[in-house]
């Protein structure tokens, strides 16, 4: 019985996270698509706009805390997800839907958050994403072609930004979104499953 009522509850609760996961995934997408309107991805200009969203744009200043809340808390909830998915033993075959899109989302969260190292064109930024592309660059076989991509073959700068921008703001937001649905799904037809298998016992 006991046993029966933790599992019950760590259901319960990676449910609930994966309802959060949706919603800090959507919130972040929203509020990049305004800061967008107004973001310049260039080496010139990103930290420019991104100051003048900050200090002259109404609420700018709140959209900018928002979107980067809500990124590094999809960070967090997915790490807290998958360890509650396991300790609810959901790592069984029937389960691997959800695991899978979890894990997926979870590394495209901390990618969400590497991409944006650049795009404000800090001292901090710049020096720490050079610093990391020469460890991309030191993977074998793939890390100059890595290189090459995201730089855009050859020193950082403005095109840098577009690429990051893209990746960032198209590939990973959009990946993010679907993956959380996915997730989500996952766990709910997994739920049903459970339900029908204990009226049927």
């Amino acid at each position: 019985m006991k046993d029966g009522y933790y599992a019950f509850v760590l259901r319960r609760l990676a449910t609930v996270l994966a309802v959060m996961m949706l919603t800090l995934s959507s919130i972040a997408a929203l509020t990049g698509i305004l800061l967008a309107f107004y973001y310049e991805p260039t080496a010139g200009g990103a930290y420019n706009s991104l100051r003048a969203i900050a200090t002259q744009i109404p609420n700018g200043w709140l959209i900018q805390r928002i979107h980067s809340l809500a990124g590094n808390g999809l960070i967090g909830v997915s790490l807290v997800e998958i360890v509650v998915m396991f300790l609810g033993e959901r790592f069984r075959r029937s389960w691997l839907t959800a695991w899978i899109s979890g894990i997926l989302l979870t590394l495209t969260a901390i990618g969400l958050s590497w991409t944006a190292i650049l795009l404000d064109w800090t001292q901090i930024g710049y020096w720490r994403f050079t610093i990391e592309l020469g460890t991309i660059e030191s993977i074998p076989a793939i890390g100059s072609q890595l290189r090459n991509i995201l730089t855009g073959g050859g020193a950082v700068n403005t095109v840098t930004v577009q690429h990051l921008f893209t990746i960032h703001s198209y590939l990973l937001a959009g990946g993010a979104i679907a993956l959380s649905v996915l997730h989500l799904t996952g766990l709910l037809l997994q739920e049903k499953e459970l339900k029908q298998i204990e009226s049927a016992n």
